[in-house]
């Protein structure tokens, strides 16, 4: 099933890229709502996801995973 704007996610892994208060909050709360797509290096998409605390921030299609 593909990832789609407005569908409830789980960061499911993290890379270093990320700053140290969204890994905080994503140790608290891995949730959020996909909010829209980046290219990333002309191959790829990312999303953009808004995380509960309206903090937001994009992560690649293999960190994250439909929330049921």
């Amino acid at each position: 099933m593909a990832i789609e704007i407005g569908q409830r996610v789980k960061v499911r892994r993290i890379r270093e890229r990320v700053p140290n208060d969204v890994v905080n909050q994503l140790k608290q709360n891995p949730f959020g709502t996909v909010k829209g797509f980046k290219m990333v290096d002309g191959s790829g998409v990312g999303f953009i996801v808004q995380l509960d605390n309206k903090t937001s921030t994009w992560f690649f299609e293999d960190e994250l995973e439909i929330s049921r």
